[in-house]
């Protein structure tokens, strides 16, 4: 029993040995290669995210662990054209190699965490793993699911944005007016992808303008209506066209609600059996204290 505790003892040392040598270790290189520190980092985050939270301290450490890491990350090229339009599109200050070397690196930590477990509580180890694995899709997966969010939000005002095409092109035919009108009536999404169009538009060619809100947003209802918009700047009749296009948007909306619609009622039923089995034990309550009373009066 006294050896086996001994024997405990020697490895929390050892690895609180091995974890002050690494973090000393570390910071005389830091001193001689003339590494920033988190504060100075925390502050350069503070001045890159001016519309997002503060940055934290331990957003600066992974930070810098992270631009450590995506200098020597190797990445395909294809991967990382893929993963700096998705950036772009997420609007996320940041390359390809510090995205995925962000994920890495939070990951690691994880899994660094459960070496120690492997001598303290091993059955914690496997746990640490998968949580490690875990988090490492959820970051890398983090900027793809921020541009399916925007893009289904685009999507579902699109019916409405088609619908005034059909009506404003009735009187105009000039796109870069009608898109500055809507513009101030749309939504969060939207009004930006249009703020950045019309910008592109009256510094340089409507359609290359148009072209890149297609690839930016990269839906297929969005192709139609710049496909659309295209015609129209070539001296098509758009009205007709977007009228059409009104009518197959707004069946699509009306499946969209319906499938929303269908979803409720499992949700509901959840809540309905819920109150019935209150209700029933409400009455088995009542129907055991008339029993309980009935049987006190014959005794």
């Amino acid at each position: 029993m006294y050896v086996a505790e001994r024997e405990k003892m020697q490895y929390f040392i050892l690895v609180l040995f091995a974890l002050f040598f690494a973090l000393g270790l570390y910071l005389l290189l830091a001193a001689a290669f003339h590494v920033p520190t988190y504060r100075a980092t925390k502050m350069l985050l503070g001045v890159v995210r001016q519309n997002r939270k503060a940055a934290k301290n331990s957003d600066a450490i992974l930070e810098e662990l992270a631009a450590k890491l995506a200098k020597v990350l190797p990445i395909s090229p294809y991967r990382q054209r893929k993963l700096t339009a998705t950036l772009r599109s997420a609007e996320l200050p940041m390359t390809a190699g510090q995205y995925l070397s962000l994920a890495i690196v939070k990951a690691g930590l994880v899994l660094l965490c459960a070496i120690p477990c492997l001598f303290f509580a091993p059955i914690l180890s496997p746990v640490l793993v998968a949580v490690g694995i875990g988090i490492y899709f959820s970051e890398s997966g983090k900027a793809e699911k921020l541009v399916a969010g925007r893009r289904a939000e685009i999507e579902y005002e699109l019916p409405r944005f088609v619908a005034t095409l059909a009506q404003e092109l009735m009187a105009s035919r000039d796109v870069l007016s009608i898109l500055e009108t809507y513009r101030k009536n749309a939504g969060i999404a939207l009004k930006n992808e249009l703020a950045i169009t019309i910008s592109d538009m009256r510094t340089g060619n409507y359609e290359g303008a148009l072209t890149r809100l297609e690839a930016r947003v990269s839906s297929a209802m969005l192709s139609d209506v710049v496909r659309g918009l295209i015609g129209v700047l070539r001296g098509d009749d758009g009205v007709a066209f977007f009228r059409m296009l009104a009518h197959d948007m707004k069946q699509l909306e009306l499946q969209r609600l319906k499938k929303l619609a269908l979803e409720r009622p499992p949700k509901i039923r959840r809540y309905s059996f819920l109150l019935l089995g209150c209700m029933i034990l409400v009455y088995m309550g009542v129907m055991g204290y008339q029993i309980i009373g009935t049987m006190s009066g014959i005794f």
